[in-house]
């Protein structure tokens, strides 16, 4: 007979280690509890089904019990919640719908419960129409009600990655949209100078988003919810998404011994080992370690759960396995748009006093000569030493694969040059002979060889401007079509023949549209005396993080989008 192995919830890890762990040992005697009625499904699917993107339900259920058992001999018990956890006498009590209250016993136990969604103590939170998204019934419960005819408006509270999916799949299907979100931007893996990007599009159909405000006060009407806000504006919605985090759900492990971090997370080793013998935890609910930073962190993804479950399941069957923690790659789709990220974002290496550099470039998915290029904007972050941080891309063609690129030159601890050295396909209707990737690493490398002088608009804000010449170096056509406010125009085709019109006691701040021409301009009044510095993806950068404009010959007029507020003003 082989060892009795019990694990404690399906979905990504569980049902992975579940099905690996048969796949190497025939002889073990399984036992997959479940809570719910669904034991594997795909919960990052669930919005796209209420947007009515994905048609049939049953392409979420990507096992049911009768399949895991059917193919994997798994005694697969839904309905069924582990209540309690004895690691010294080796045992879990069950409650169970059919059988009520038992125990069973385990040689080895591997904890996979995820999270569950936050609920703060807000008044009128209790409401029927206030609903989170986590699961299958989850899912049947907003579709529901989004369906009604009765139902015209939705309020998403929460702009995290489900907020936001959630705030595009209700305004597809017709709703009235508005999107909260206490902290000044959306989506926190995304620094600010690049989520801006996303929160334009997400105005640009018609989601209505309050920034910098969180939510004080719920009330039910007769067939909608009254919201006050911390700042006392009030909405009113037919549907509410409380989507602001989740919490592990760890309250059977009470009295067991099993070690929690401080967020009440589950520690585990690199072999996904807890505290207690034999005993494993994989998902939502453990502590990692930052791949990027090696800090403790938690990450609730899809990816890093299915390599846990793997490895857990290697463990127990005898074969050394061991996980090296999680970076957060991760990417979205934002109506005709696409986030990624990868590795650390400034926020993250400043609240750790870790040292990085950081450019961004603007460029095309494929060579701009072909038919259907689209706009991309790149951010690349590094140390001193030229190793890999982090990288973000928003764009609408070919992001994910740059992103995805950068997060495996992360994994293999790679650096900027051996982002200049790849050798990636090209065509012409896919890439460009130095692909996007190639020039984030040979822009990192000019920052770093001193080449080039980089600042943000930003850090000009706060200069002083007699300290300063601002300079636009594109041609005066597209100067005179709108530049930043008071910049004065020299092409950089023309720069070498007029330098004496510049003030060598001055710093020259200079910019193009998108960082090359600055660059060039940059190698030119250097090697003439001057000093220089190029702004970060020039104006077209400054367009979107709402840099006043103005045309040449015109009275100023423009719409400003201010990035602490996001309101058109």
């Amino acid at each position: 007979m082989g060892k009795n192995v019990i694990i404690v919830g399906g979905v990504a890890g569980g049902a992975t280690a579940a099905a690996r762990l048969r796949r190497l040992d025939e002889q073990a005697n399984i036992i997959l509890f479940e809570r719910g009625e669904y034991i594997s499904f795909a919960n990052c699917g669930l919005p796209y089904y209420i947007g009515k993107t994905i048609k049939k339900r049953d392409e979420l259920l990507v096992q049911t019990p009768e399949s895991m058992n059917s193919r994997f001999n798994i005694d697969v018990r839904t309905n069924s919640e582990v209540i309690r956890v004895d690691t010294v006498n080796r045992k879990v009590t069950v409650r169970s719908e059919n059988k009520g209250f038992y125990e069973e016993s385990y040689d080895s136990l591997i904890l996979s419960p995820g999270a569950k969604a936050l609920k703060p103590p807000i008044p009128g939170i209790d409401s029927d129409r206030i609903l989170t998204l986590r699961n299958i019934p989850d899912m049947d419960s907003i579709k529901a009600l989004a369906d009604s005819k009765e139902t015209k408006s939705a309020a998403v509270i929460g702009g995290g990655f489900i907020g936001v999916e959630m705030a595009e799949n209700l305004a597809q299907i017709g709703l009235k949209v508005s999107l909260v979100e206490a902290a000044p931007h959306i989506l926190a893996s995304f620094d600010s100078d690049m989520v801006t990007i996303v929160e334009k599009e997400l105005l640009k159909n018609d989601i209505e988003l309050l920034l910098g405000d969180g939510v004080k006060a719920f009330e039910e009407k007769e067939n909608s919810v009254d919201i006050t806000l911390s700042s006392g504006r009030k909405l009113n919605a037919d549907l509410v998404i409380l989507a602001i985090g989740v919490a592990p759900d760890k309250a059977f492990l009470k009295d067991s011994g099993i070690t929690l971090g401080a967020r009440g997370h589950i520690i585990v080793n690199e072999k996904m080992q807890t505290n207690a013998p034999d005993v494993y935890a994989v998902g939502d609910a453990i502590e990692v370690k930052d791949f990027v930073t090696g800090h403790n962190t938690a990450v609730p993804l899809a990816g890093p759960a299915n390599k846990q479950g793997r490895i857990a399941a290697n463990n127990i069957a005898g074969i050394a396995s061991s996980y090296k923690g999680t970076q957060g790659t991760s990417i979205l789709k934002v109506f005709e748009m696409t986030a990624a990220s990868t590795g650390s974002n400034e926020r993250t290496l400043q609240q750790l006093n870790i040292p990085y550099k950081a450019v961004h470039i603007h460029t095309a998915s494929h060579a701009s000569y072909y038919p259907g290029a689209l706009p991309m904007t790149l951010k690349l972050i590094f140390n001193e030493e030229g190793k890999v941080l982090g990288a973000q891309g928003i764009g609408y063609g070919g992001v994910d694969k740059r992103i995805d690129v950068v997060a495996t030159v992360i994994r293999l601890n790679g650096t900027v040059n051996d982002l200049t050295e790849l050798e990636l396909s090209y065509a012409p209707p896919y890439s460009s002979a130095k692909d996007p990737v190639n020039i984030l690493g040979f822009v990192a490398q000019n920052v770093l060889s001193g080449k080039s002088h980089m600042v943000t608009w930003d850090e000009v804000a706060k200069m002083d401007k007699q300290d300063y010449i601002l300079l636009d170096v594109r041609t005066n056509a597209e100067f005179e079509h709108g530049h930043v406010e008071g910049a004065i125009n020299i092409p950089v085709d023309n720069l070498r023949e007029r330098l004496d019109e510049l003030d060598r006691s001055k710093k020259i701040i200079g910019y193009c549209r998108v960082g090359l021409r600055g660059y060039v301009a940059d190698r030119i009044l250097t090697q003439n005396g001057f000093t220089f510095y190029n702004i970060i993806g020039g104006y077209q950068s400054a367009s979107i993080l709402g840099v006043k404009t103005e045309r040449s010959g015109i009275s100023k007029k423009h719409v400003e989008i201010n990035p602490d507020t996001q309101t058109g003003k």
